[in-house]
């Protein structure tokens, strides 16, 4: 549960701006949608490392884009 603590005079849209904030930094959507389905932790594991691969190719500049 998040809990964002306002003052009386703050505006309610720095409020709102503080509570979005929050979410994204407390990644509820991210693990929503992850329990949605079951992915065995081979296929996790798997598109983790082509993920590191696709990163260090980037930095390594072997794509320019």
């Amino acid at each position: 549960m998040l809990i964002i603590d306002s003052k009386d005079c703050e505006n309610i849209d720095k409020a709102l701006k503080k509570y979005k904030k929050k979410f994204e930094k407390a990644k509820v959507l991210v693990q929503l949608r992850a329990r949605q389905s079951y992915t065995k932790p081979s296929v996790k594991r798997r598109s983790e490392v082509l993920k590191a691969i696709y990163r260090q190719q980037i930095a390594s500049g072997k794509f320019d884009s």
